[in-house]
């Protein structure tokens, strides 16, 4: 018997009503975007230049709330709703469709964290690999600098962190409000979905996060922030609870945050590229073995956590699903 949802759904006809609700959000989102610029540019300024008037007019300091704003709008139109609705169409009302359990200990959270640490020190040296090849293909590398260039001017224009609310604002908007819904779009529903579909997690993880680092428009660190994808990836599928990832997620954006404020306040204009430390080959080495190291370990903590939690999926789902065949249908 062929995969379906709770409420019925084939694996395509579940991808194709999430990617209707991103497409929407897209158009929602562009609307939202439209409206925020017009308000904060020169009505008289010809329409051809009104594109590049707006993205200026969010890059200065003074518009760094509209700024906020105008990503965190996209963000919630084109991930947490097209999932929220995703999921309530296709599986139902509960939120464990969704990955969302109340099973999570202190030591998951921690060892979420650390791991997340390690996978960024894990992933520098694949990004400086990705620069180095992408030099020898000029207009690649043309492309890649302009996207990351145009990237960190948008963090530096939002992280505009002079003062501490000006802190505790960004770790709601920066911080926060990214990781819960780049966690509930991207582990919650599509990861879910590709790994109930297919029953081939480690796959199911792969794409996932390779889309999860394409979604940030960025060449550079594309395999790099994939790393990223992978390990956040691996601790869901491990864990079973969205909210240790989203945690693990939001204390990562928190860090840098926290390093933007520290460097803005002594300095006229963070340069976000800075940010990142370089580590000698013996630390990655060492990265990649407490990775690993860290990653049995939370394997083992979070266990007795999966396997209630796996208990109470296959409950829903009997419930939910009464004419199909478990075996079939619920990836085990």
């Amino acid at each position: 018997m062929k995969y379906k949802s709770a409420k019925g759904f084939s694996g395509w006809g579940q991808l194709g009503i999430l990617f209707v609700f991103v497409g929407v959000g897209f158009v929602i989102t562009g609307i939202i975007q439209l409206v925020i610029g017009f308000s904060i540019i020169d009505p008289n300024i010809p329409w051809p230049q009104k594109g590049d008037a707006m993205m200026k007019a969010l890059l200065k300091p003074g518009n760094s709330n509209w700024l906020q704003i105008s990503q965190i709008s996209g963000t919630l139109f084109l991930m947490f709703l097209p999932a929220f609705i995703y999921s309530l169409i296709c599986n139902g009302k509960a939120k464990l469709w969704l990955g969302f359990s109340s099973y999570i200990n202190l030591w998951q959270v921690i060892l979420g964290f650390f791991i997340i640490f390690c996978a960024n020190i894990v992933a520098q040296p694949v990004e400086e690999l990705s620069k180095q090849i992408i030099f020898h293909f000029p207009y690649l590398n043309k492309k890649a600098a302009e996207f990351a260039a145009m990237y960190n001017e948008q963090v530096e224009a939002m992280a505009n962190l002079k003062t501490w609310s000006s802190l505790i604002i960004a770790l709601v908007v920066i911080a926060f409000f990214p990781a819960l819904f780049e966690e509930v779009f991207f582990r919650g529903a599509m990861q879910n979905l590709f790994i109930r579909w297919w029953k081939k997690p480690f796959w199911g993880i792969i794409i996932t996060s390779l889309v999860f680092s394409l979604i940030h428009g960025e060449i550079y660190p594309f395999l790099s922030r994939a790393i990223l994808g992978f390990a956040l990836g691996l601790m869901y599928y491990y864990s079973k609870n969205l909210w240790v990832n989203i945690i693990a997620h939001f204390l990562n954006n928190a860090f840098v945050i926290i390093q933007l404020f520290i460097v803005s306040r002594s300095s006229e204009k963070p340069d976000v590229s800075k940010l990142d430390q370089q580590f000698p080959l013996w630390a990655e080495l060492v990265s990649i073995l407490v990775f690993y190291a860290l990653f049995l370990l939370f394997k083992k903590l979070s266990a007795k956590n999966k396997a209630t939690i796996e208990m109470d999926e296959q409950k829903l789902w009997i419930q939910s699903t009464p004419e199909y065949n478990l075996a079939d249908n619920y990836p085990l």
